[in-house]
């Protein structure tokens, strides 16, 4: 039987296989590759999910933002998300004229423009964070609570030393 995938390691995730032939040598056992491969198929099936609402990847990221701040100026809403903001004029385009969103001059700054969800626009909110919540229960399906722990911690420390910082502080799990 052929496959598309290949073990990491020895452990149960799979690292694409080029269809040229065998794996590519820098995937085989590469936590990057992973978790990336992780990410591509987390917004897969999110997308899936979402998409049945009328909302797309990209206008997700800037919802869950707005669900948590409303009123944010274009600027800080592209920097919030991490999007450039040509990006951003283009997303919140079509999610004014899909009647999600609304864009008020400040009336303290006239040169900027502060974004608010519509009544339409948080009225998804609990529907798409279900959706959300769907994903990840399917992701951890024959994890243990400890492995995700474990996992969560690793993945914070690694984003922590590539620069980087974590949404959320994951508190230290017990390996013993």
């Amino acid at each position: 039987m052929h496959s598309r995938f290949k073990r990491y390691g020895s452990g149960p995730a799979l690292a694409p296989v080029s269809s040229d032939g065998p794996p590519r040598e820098e995937a085989a056992g590469s936590l990057s590759y992973a978790v990336r491969d992780l990410h591509r198929a987390f917004s897969r099936a999110l997308q899936a999910r979402i998409v049945t609402h009328g909302v797309s990847m990209g206008q997700w990221f800037f919802l869950r933002v707005l669900w948590e701040e409303d009123g944010l100026t274009q600027r800080e809403l592209s920097q919030r998300v991490g999007m450039m903001e040509p990006t951003t004029v283009t997303a919140l385009n079509t999610m004014e004229s899909r009647g999600l969103v609304d864009r008020v001059r400040n009336p303290h700054d006239r040169r900027k423009v502060n974004i608010y969800l519509t009544p339409k626009g948080r009225a998804l909110r609990d529907t798409l964070l279900g959706c959300a919540a769907e994903v990840n229960d399917l992701s951890v399906q024959g994890v243990s609570p400890t492995e995700q722990g474990i996992a969560l911690s690793v993945l914070t420390r690694m984003i922590a030393n590539l620069g980087g910082t974590s949404s959320s502080a994951v508190p230290e799990v017990d390996e013993g």
